[in-house]
């Protein structure tokens, strides 16, 4: 698979996973701004900074959920 189509799978992962996220909604903000970084870099073909945002992203909303299960 290539870098290109990863990312967009993983941000269509990303906006999958953030539907479940019911509170924490600054946390939400922020994650979902990281993924449109993400998109931004992508379209720009910079696939390094794309998957790094775009890992920040799902890092911060699997933390809450995390969070939310303790």
């Amino acid at each position: 698979m290539d870098d290109r189509k990863r990312i967009q799978e993983d941000i269509v992962q990303f906006y999958e996973s953030v539907k479940d996220v019911k509170d924490a909604a600054g946390i939400v903000e922020l994650a979902t701004r990281y993924c449109k970084d993400a998109e931004f870099y992508l379209k720009k073909n910079d696939y390094v900074t794309a998957f790094g945002c775009i890992n920040y992203a799902h890092g911060l909303i699997d933390a809450v959920k995390k969070l939310g299960e303790g």
